[in-house]
């Protein structure tokens, strides 16, 4: 499945998310990275210095997720001022004089 927009793919499925509990705000393209996360982080009690590969493949994910969409926006207001440019140059507010 893709996501419209981004480069990334959904890779694990709605099945898989509903079994894994995986909350609605996290069902991304970075999900199949959080199911096994979320099993090793209950598996080994949530201690913080376990898990740090799973972990920071997930949070590279988001990071990754995060800077894509930064740049979709920078590029949608990079549109929008030069369309407002090119509508203000159009029509002048002040008219011209002769011996301007």
């Amino acid at each position: 499945m893709e996501v419209p927009g981004s480069s990334k793919k959904m890779i694990a499925t709605q099945e898989e998310m509903v079994e894994a509990r995986v909350p609605l705000p996290y069902r991304d393209q970075c999900a199949h990275l959080l199911i096994p996360l979320n099993k090793c982080r209950q598996s080994e009690f949530y201690l913080p210095w376990k898990c740090e590969t799973e972990r920071h493949a997930y949070e590279k994910c988001e990071y990754e997720l995060v800077m894509e969409r930064m740049l979709q926006m920078q590029k949608i207001r990079e549109q929008e001022a030069k369309l407002k440019q090119s509508h203000h140059q159009g029509i002048p507010l002040v008219p011209k004089t002769a011996n301007a």
